[in-house]
């Protein structure tokens, strides 16, 4: 099915490389003339920053590069392409030049090519004085760049001119023809797949979504991809079409956790263009990007940008994660764009919270969960942590239940209940009841006096008793620092000692604020017979909310105080 859905979305791009074509950053390119004398060496990069990047050109497609010689057609290091080295072995090098060229005839056989001929006279003559005279050869010698040629006049390269790419785009199919998998349709068989490069912590040269290179992986005798038969064709269209989805210059890709995440849709849609925006942090430059894209999302019934024909679109999202020379897929979601579009504006909606004026409306899932890491570091989100949120929210199922224990550990450990862990927990505890059989009520967005739950009541009340610490005697720390983790977990250990602390707080207080104080507690105490020993997960949740939403009433609205009470 993943497979499958990438090939039809390789078939969706004609901008794509075809088959026997890939797209490669080419830092220089060797420009000769028709007489094979070199012309120049051009410098493709441009600075970015303070990093030179190489521009991208259509070559034909790379083979796997092992600890043999394996040399590219027409493109290759400067070891391949010029037999030149400064720190390899140089028996070995002119090993590669020597099947760089011996691949260069056996192409000029099929051609008859004049751009092929020149470039096979200039590797013959090798003018190494004017090679070394070019301004850019002490950089070439040194890093050994990768290299291609242009044939002086023409615009294109020479691996790009019509004879060379009408031999390179005919399949050649090996002698055994096999019913591929994926397409269904007979094709030579595809025994080794392209490598997928671009998935965060993966090996540098790429790593393969579909590989058997041990005895223990192979069944009935087979070997390599005759364990999973592939076609040619299919095995090209669906490596390119993760590649470029993959690539850095892509607008499909966002990183959740250790998933480097891609999503794409049968057709062209608005979600395909605004997915990253809804979960990635907006750039610097535009810091209300994300916000003005989940605006959009939530009006998109309204103005119809989900009408029958594109809302019933089919959207893919696939989660890849690193596994040593191999990709594992952390997950993958498949819906229409509109049942997507659904489940996204619920998680919005299950993580709206009351939080401060200069606080952002809405929260990406890098926030979410750096709330739930030690010392809020990207490095400590556990690793599967992310594509279960990720899934959670595309499947519209209850939150992994580790978020709900993540969130809580951390405030307890920093004794701070903060917007993001406050919205987490809300979202969380509110999929858990609407999923379950409990008669538990959902939380609201802001504080809510019919809440009748002890953890949340209880939240409250130690909400109420710092507050009331505060206003009089304005302590370097407060009862949170020192009692919060016993406060919401075993409430029955501290608050009798809490609640004969507040009444000598009380009495410092004016007489106007202190009866204001009083009612409070005396309103929040109603429902509460016997302070609980225990409090579960769930109720410790709870507390955390109860606790945040009475600190934003404190802040958030007026206190009326009726005189002569």
């Amino acid at each position: 099915m993943i497979l499958q859905a990438l090939c039809d979305y390789y078939e969706r791009k004609p901008d794509l490389p075809r088959l026997g074509f890939e797209t490669k950053a080419i830092p220089f390119v060797i420009e000769i003339n028709s007489a094979g004398q070199l012309v120049q060496i051009e410098d493709t990069r441009t600075l970015e920053g303070k990093k030179k990047i190489a521009r991208n050109f259509l070559m034909p497609q790379g083979v796997k590069k092992t600890s043999g010689i394996a040399t590219n057609l027409l493109w290759d290091n400067a070891e391949y392409v010029l037999g030149i080295t400064s720190t390899g072995k140089p028996d070995r090098v002119q090993e590669q030049h020597a099947a760089f060229r011996a691949k260069l005839d056996a192409l000029a056989e099929k051609t008859g090519d004049a751009g092929l001929e020149a470039v096979r006279t200039f590797l013959q003559t090798h003018d190494r004085a004017r090679l070394e005279a070019d301004p850019l050869w002490p950089e070439i010698l040194e890093t050994n760049p990768v290299m291609t040629f242009r044939l002086n006049g023409d615009l294109g390269l020479v691996c790009q001119r019509p004879a060379i790419r009408s031999v390179l785009e005919k399949v050649e199919t090996d002698a055994e023809e096999i019913t591929c998998s994926i397409s269904g349709e007979q094709d030579g068989f595809e025994r080794l797949h392209t490598s997928i490069k671009g998935v965060w912590g993966a090996q540098s040269s790429g790593a393969n979504i579909v590989s058997f290179n041990k005895d223990a992986f192979n069944s009935f005798g087979k070997e390599q991809g005759a364990n999973a038969p592939v076609g040619k064709r299919a095995a090209f269209a669906y490596t390119t079409a993760l590649n470029y989805l993959l690539s850095k210059e892509s607008t499909q890709r966002i990183q959740v956790g250790d998933a480097s995440t891609v999503f794409w849709s049968e057709k062209h849609t608005d979600l395909e263009d605004t997915f990253a925006d809804l979960f990635d942090e907006p750039p610097k430059d535009n810091p209300a990007k994300q916000t003005d894209a989940i605006k959009a999302l939530f009006k998109a019934p309204q103005t119809g940008a989900l009408g029958d024909e594109g809302g019933k679109t089919r959207f893919y999202v696939l989660g890849l994660a690193p596994n040593a020379a191999r990709i594992s897929v952390r997950f993958w979601q498949v819906g229409t764009v509109a049942e997507m579009s659904a489940r996204i504006r619920q998680h919005f909606e299950d993580l709206e919270i009351i939080h401060a004026s200069f606080e952002k409306p809405y929260l990406s899932l890098f926030r979410l969960l750096v709330a739930t890491a030690s010392q809020g570091k990207s490095e400590n989100i556990p690793p599967n942590l992310a594509g279960e949120f990720m899934r959670a929210i595309l499947a519209g199922l209850p939150y992994p239940q580790t978020l709900l224990q993540a969130a809580v550990r951390r405030i307890r450990a920093e004794r701070e209940v903060n917007y993001p862990r406050a919205a987490l927990i809300k979202a969380c505890l509110n999929r858990q009841a609407r999923y379950s059989p409990s008669q538990e009520k959902e939380i609201a967005v802001s504080l809510d006096d019919s809440n009748t739950n002890p953890g949340y009541r209880i939240g409250r009340l130690f909400a109420a008793l710092e507050k009331i610490q505060e206003e009089a005697v304005n302590p370097s720390a407060t009862i949170r620092d020192r009692f919060y983790g016993a406060a919401s977990s075993t409430p029955v250990t501290v608050f009798a000692n809490l609640m004969k602390l507040k009444n000598h707080h009380l009495s410092k207080m004016e007489e106007g604020r202190k009866r204001y104080f009083e009612k409070l507690i005396g309103q929040i105490m109603s429902d509460i017979n016997d302070f609980p020993a225990h409090l579960s997960l769930a109720d410790q949740g709870r507390f955390a909310i109860g606790y945040y939403h009475q600190r934003q009433a404190f802040f958030t609205k007026s206190e009326t105080i009726t005189k002569g009470e």
